[in-house]
């Protein structure tokens, strides 16, 4: 390992800076940041390619991690970075992240590399806005057993930071894809999933449908709802029953609501 980064200037320092930061940049790199133990570990063990790995030894006290990462090391390359406390600190965007920041390269997501099971749960996403909403989605499909996430029209980068962070690493683990409205639902169609489309114009509750065959939930914007091209292609609306004042539900709520009643119905023999 080479002398400690104490410099905020460092370049290396810039470019975490800026992957952070900047989703076009991310792009460009075709790099991501990660931080946390867990996260970092999730990283390693899903197969996502390493680039660079940054630890403060102020508070970095994962043995099994380091070694983990050195198994990843060659004569020719270093990819372990020891960084001061201030400089760990300026850069660090979760207040317990455990001293060690690392870069990953991003995969391509593609829709038509989406692996299923005979009877597949896919979450479908249309212009997700919030990157903490696309995280914990992210989770609910990873609890729920989902074959797929499909993101159509994203307004947030899949890879920003506080995606990775909210999913709590279950964005290594689960199979993501990123296209339109107009291809996904000629995906859809083409393997033969039934589309359940979440609107408020909805008259039915969305308990009162039979999941167990191939299903595709699709969840809107929370400012926006869907667009109609959902409404003119789905086989089904749904609603969430709303019993106070509001009309809506954060939307990875919504799809925690919906995702678990197909659980429940496909538990039951």
């Amino acid at each position: 390992m080479n002398s400690k980064i104490t410099s905020f200037s460092n370049p290396k320092i810039k470019k975490l800076n800026g992957l952070m930061k900047n989703s076009q940049f991310r792009k460009k790199e075709n790099l991501f940041v990660v931080e946390g133990v867990k996260e970092v570990n999730a990283a390693i063990d899903s197969g996502f390619k390493h680039e660079m790995f940054y630890i403060c030894r102020d508070i970095f006290l994962d043995e099994a991690l380091e070694k983990k990462i050195r198994r990843l090391e060659n004569s020719e390359n270093q990819i372990i970075y020891e960084v001061s406390k201030a400089v760990y600190e300026s850069i660090a965007y979760r207040e317990s992240s455990q001293g060690i920041i690392a870069t990953f390269h991003s995969k391509t997501n593609k829709i038509e590399d989406l692996k299923l099971s005979a009877h597949p749960l896919v979450i479908v996403l249309e212009s997700v806005e919030k990157p903490g909403n696309l995280g914990a989605v992210l989770r609910t499909a990873d609890a729920s057993g989902a074959d797929a996430v499909i993101v159509c029209d994203p307004l947030v980068d899949i890879y920003n930071p506080n995606v990775v962070r909210s999913s709590v690493g279950c964005i290594f683990f689960q199979q993501i894809a990123v296209t339109n409205t107009a291809d996904a639902i000629k995906w859809l169609k083409s393997k033969g999933i039934k589309i359940f489309a979440t609107a408020l114009p909805a008259t039915k509750m969305y308990y009162n449908f039979n999941f167990k065959k191939s299903s595709a939930i699709v969840m809107g914007s929370e400012a926006n709802g869907l667009s109609k091209e959902w409404f003119d292609n789905a086989d089904e609306l749904i609603k969430i029953p709303m019993l106070g004042k509001t009309d809506s539900l954060n939307v990875s709520t919504s799809a925690a609501i919906v995702v678990f009643e197909v659980v429940r119905q496909r538990s039951v023999k």
